[in-house]
């Protein structure tokens, strides 16, 4: 009987990590019980990454997500080897930056939206590129609203830079259909990016 983990209603990063620890276990074959599609989503990056294949099957309100090992194929697995490079600074730097909120400093708005759009054409300029930009709470807003920042985030996307956008974030502040570049992301993801980082520039 495959073993069936009830994570509806938990919030981001949970059931990923519930999902993890099946597989760090070495169960083969479960299920997790989800209810939104952001932890869909970032459930099936977990498959991919580990080498499971992966279905998802909606009744109501909630989603079963079935884990099933042996499915990824090779091509799924370079990918994702590829995005573990860069976020362990193999092609850029192995720092990252931090955006919690759409403007720099404190003080006038205006000018702290300005200080956002320059911040990140310099940093697109730069050589001494970070491995990841990671985008939360407030910060959703720039790369779903702000079309110059958008414009620099490609270049940069461009040149290797991995660009993560929390998920529960884009959710609260009803961005998720909006967002113009980058990966929507987790909590468990977004921090390990900050874990293994060499250092967090928070700006």
């Amino acid at each position: 009987m495959r073993k069936v983990l009830d994570a509806a209603g938990k919030e981001c990063p949970i059931p990923v990590i519930i999902a993890k620890k099946e597989i760090e276990a070495n169960h083969a074959d479960f299920d997790i019980i989800v209810d939104n599609d952001i932890a869909v989503q970032n459930l099936t990056k977990l498959a991919s990454s580990k080498g499971y294949s992966v279905q998802s099957a909606k009744s109501g309100e909630l989603i079963t997500v079935s884990f099933i090992s042996g499915g990824a194929g090779a091509c799924e697995i370079m990918q994702d080897e590829e995005i573990q490079n860069v976020a362990a600074g193999v092609g850029n730097g192995s720092w990252v930056v931090f955006m919690g909120k759409d403007h720099v400093g404190e003080g006038a708005q205006e000018l702290g939206s300005n200080l956002a759009k320059m911040f990140f054409y310099t940093l697109s300029q730069e050589e001494d590129l970070p491995a990841s930009i990671l985008f939360m709470n407030g910060g959703v807003n720039l790369p779903t609203k702000d079309e110059q920042v958008i414009e620099h985030l490609k270049v940069l996307r461009d040149k290797g830079v991995e660009i993560l956008v929390c998920g529960t974030c884009l959710d609260y502040y009803g961005l998720k259909d909006e967002l113009k570049i980058g990966e929507i992301s987790n909590m468990y993801e977004i921090a390990g990016r900050m874990f293994r980082a060499s250092k967090v520039v928070t700006v």
